[in-house]
């Protein structure tokens, strides 16, 4: 599991676990796809089929397939043992594996915080209108102890559940299934001048998140 994090002297720091590692740039390719890290959310608690997973993303086989493929290829996904399905065919179901709790890839660059974004937003909205629990949008200015206070409580926050190796062993996982994303970020200081942006061609700058605003 890993936490990132800002020393006093701006330094985007990592707090990773001992296990942890950087991803390969295959790995971190595999993880820069909001439909992914879905298929991953998926089968974490239970083997899925690709047929299983294509009518819960509203995708076809074939488009999935593709993705799990990626996911098998770089250790996302194992295969579990075939099954038989309708009509006395068989089926390979997949399951996640954990690996992505172990690398220290984080929300960094704009293709993996783009497919976080993305698959969080897709899992709220097929969860209903009741799924979030709680959440907060909000702007603050915090000196340099402040902010290493902050990322202090976020980190004892995680830390307080279980990680990837302890939640797959778990057979039967008491509860129901919830998820959380914490994302502390830098804004763009007030003091910066906007009339040079203002003067670049349309669409030189484009918003991470299409169809997401600056505000």
């Amino acid at each position: 599991m890993v936490w990132q994090g800002t020393s006093p002297a701006g330094k985007v720091e990592s707090t990773a676990a001992p296990t942890s590692r950087p991803p390969t740039l295959q790995e971190a390719r595999a993880l820069a796809h909001p439909l992914r890290l879905r298929i991953l959310r998926l089968c974490l608690d239970r083997a899925l089929t690709n047929n299983e997973l294509a009518a819960a993303l509203g995708e076809r086989p074939a488009t999935v397939l593709h993705h799990v493929r990626t996911l098998v290829a770089t250790g996302f996904l194992a295969e579990e043992a075939w099954r038989r399905g309708p009509r006395g065919s068989t089926e390979k179901p997949y399951r996640a594996t954990g690996k992505s709790w172990q690398l220290d890839h984080g929300m960094s660059g704009d293709a993996n915080l783009k497919a976080v974004l993305e698959a969080v937003a897709a899992e709220v909205h097929e969860a209903g209108p009741d799924a979030v629990v709680e959440g907060a949008r909000m702007a603050m200015r915090l000196r340099p102890d402040q902010l290493d206070e902050l990322v202090g409580q976020i980190q004892r926050l995680i830390e307080n559940y279980p990680g990837a190796g302890e939640y797959l062993a778990t057979e039967d996982p008491d509860g129901d299934p919830y998820a959380l994303l914490v994302v502390l970020h830098r804004r763009r200081a007030a003091t910066e001048s906007y009339e040079d942006e203002a003067q670049e061609p349309h669409g030189s700058s484009p918003s991470p998140i299409d169809g997401w605003s600056r505000s």
